[in-house]
């Protein structure tokens, strides 16, 4: 699933059933992946740039994958602090992606974050009291041709 305005495109399957064939497909074991809104559409929430020029949150997403996520974590300079704020706020806890990383899940398990560039990295993000937290989650890059 390619990017693009996630609240629009949800709209869109929803109006025409694709969002049961794609819980259908995954339900089969299809390989399910996507870039941008393609990569949040997946999770139960994300912060979302679809309803104007503010990020925001967006709860009404497939939910195939626990929690929120966050792409673009280091392209743009509002997301990570924005996306803090928004976990803070009572977004669910969750995963951020650097663009050129993905975030590779069994079940709704994530296995693996793997990365076509050499320094890209992803990270937990979660609720800690009053406060956020980011932790690392290992990255492997995959061999340039």
């Amino acid at each position: 699933v390619g990017g693009g305005n996630t609240a629009n495109m949800l709209a869109i399957w929803r109006v025409h059933g694709i969002d049961r064939l794609l819980r259908e497909a995954w339900n089969a074991g299809v390989v399910l992946c996507g870039g941008s809104a393609g990569m949040i559409c997946w999770y139960e929430a994300a912060i979302t740039d679809s309803f104007g020029p503010d990020l925001a949150p967006i709860r009404d997403l497939l939910g195939f994958l626990p929690g929120s996520a966050c792409p673009h974590y280091d392209s743009e300079e509002r997301r990570r602090p924005r996306y803090h704020e928004l976990i803070r706020d009572g977004l669910p806890d969750g995963v951020a992606a650097e663009d050129g990383v993905g975030l590779h899940y069994v079940d709704r398990e994530l296995r693996e974050a793997v990365s076509a560039r050499p320094d890209g990295c992803a990270y937990r993000v979660e609720r800690a009291g009053n406060d956020v937290r980011e932790s690392p989650i290992a990255v492997r890059a995959l061999a340039s041709t």
